[in-house]
């Protein structure tokens, strides 16, 4: 599947690599509802999340400082039962399945006191975890169970 990215996003990836010394494969820009705060997901090669994290959390925090924005942090996966699993963290993902009928959805089974982790405030972790799980899968929604 082919992803195309922002000036913008490509700036930041740019921005994050040369930081961290990880691959990210891709960016995506969300903004809250109000337009105030902007948050930015890396998708990470699988292997670099230590890197791109750093000891204690300092290499990410160093990322968002330079891009004054929130940073969030994926890791790829070879599978999209995986990547949802993955998109949805730290939240305990048990198991995904994937139906495919008139859409492609995730049924992600999630540990109940994850429900909101995997949620977040206003719906913020979700809509980016469906937003990357449909760029790089074509998975139209996700659904906790």
């Amino acid at each position: 599947m082919v992803v195309t990215l922002s000036d913008t996003a490509r700036q930041f990836i740019a921005l994050f690599e040369d930081e961290t010394g990880a691959t990210a494969r891709d960016c995506v820009v969300f903004e809250d509802e109000d337009g105030d705060e902007e948050r930015v997901v890396f998708l990470v090669k699988p292997g670099d999340m230590a890197k791109a994290i750093g000891s204690g959390g300092e290499t990410v925090r160093e990322v968002e400082e330079k891009l004054g924005r929130s940073v969030v942090l994926v890791e790829d996966a070879d599978t999209p039962e995986a990547f949802v699993a993955n998109a949805l963290a730290p939240a305990a993902v048990y198991n995904v399945t994937i139906s495919e009928d008139d859409e492609t959805v995730a049924y992600a089974e999630v540990d109940s006191a994850d429900t909101g982790i995997a949620i977040g405030e206003g719906g913020r972790n979700i809509r980016a975890a469906e937003t990357l799980a449909k760029r790089h899968y074509d998975i139209d929604d996700i659904q906790l169970t």
